[in-house]
């Protein structure tokens, strides 16, 4: 038997970064009902902090095609989360040699941060607002959907999501150290000047959340879609994108809550939980069709 098969054989399975029946991020990731909505929401989010969105504005077409960017980093994610620790490896290694060249400095002022502020994919701070709107709104939607979780379980989930960091190269000791610390981070970065949306940024981080590309046959989903995606926006994110939000809108979102809850309680477990990378698809497909008529989504602007 060859060296490297014994080797293989007495370490095990290889069950991955994040094990079935032990990781906290693949219970909540592998429920379908977050796997399609919390990538929309961590971007309009994270559009918020402009070294962030003008580093990957800057070196990538997303502008362009948001929904293809959307698809293929959602598929890397979920490959991560859910392969194994040899296929995460691979799509670790793809997406660190695209980060090596998201580096420069902003163009012109963007709030406090003046022109020439530099930004890299690999710094430590931009990598922690990065994880952090996606654990937010994985938390979010998991809580909203499915159930509360404890306070171990959201320390579990936490953790989790800073080994996640980890793997792209972010050090431990830039994250907070636990669930609480998270959320006072997560709190006064929300809440601070820091938060400001470029003018591009207010345009693609709402097309993101709000202009997701799904054929006619889904669009009386879609609505339902749009209005659970308002509500789920934090108020201060809310006022940025000019949103409204009225009393008609909250009591629409308590019934679009319900459905979407009420949908997966009486569809068969199977079809609720694992990948979502056909949805993500479904939406890829849609935009490259809408293109290819000229009806691209969002409307390019120059």
């Amino acid at each position: 038997m060859a060296v490297e098969e014994r080797v293989r054989l007495e370490a095990g399975p290889d069950e991955g970064y994040f094990p079935r029946g032990k990781s906290m991020l693949r219970r909540v990731q592998e429920e379908r009902v977050v796997g399609v909505f919390f990538g929309q929401r961590a971007l309009c989010i994270g559009a918020l902090a402009p070294l962030n969105y003008v580093g990957t504005s800057e070196h990538s077409n997303g502008k362009l095609m948001p929904f293809k960017r959307l698809t293929h980093t959602g598929i890397a994610f979920e490959t991560i989360f859910f392969g194994s620790r040899a296929e995460a490896d691979r799509s670790l290694a793809r997406v660190h040699r695209m980060h090596e060249r998201v580096n420069g400095a902003l163009p012109e002022d963007a709030g406090v941060f003046k022109a020439g502020t530099p930004y890299s994919a690999l710094d430590p701070e931009l990598m922690l607002w990065t994880v952090a709107v996606m654990m937010d709104s994985a938390q979010y939607f998991y809580e909203l959907f499915v159930r509360r979780l404890s306070w171990a379980e959201r320390e579990a989930l936490w953790q989790d999501y800073i080994r996640f960091a980890e793997l792209f190269g972010m050090p431990r000791e830039s994250a907070p150290p636990t669930y609480d610390t998270f959320r006072s981070y997560w709190d006064a970065k929300l809440s601070s000047p820091e938060m400001f949306l470029t003018e591009e940024a207010r345009y693609i981080g709402y097309a993101t959340a709000f202009e997701i590309p799904m054929p006619l046959t889904h669009q009386p989903g879609k609505r339902v879609h749009d209005m659970i995606m308002l509500g789920s926006l934090p108020p201060r994110v809310r006022d940025m994108y000019d949103l409204s939000y009225t009393r008609a809108h909250a009591t629409a979102f308590r019934a679009a809550v319900a459905l979407v809850r009420t949908a997966r309680f009486v569809t068969p477990r199977p079809l609720t939980r694992g990948s979502s990378k056909r949805s993500y698809e479904l939406v890829a497909r849609t935009e490259r069709w809408r293109i290819e008529n000229g009806k691209p989504t969002p409307q390019v602007r120059t």
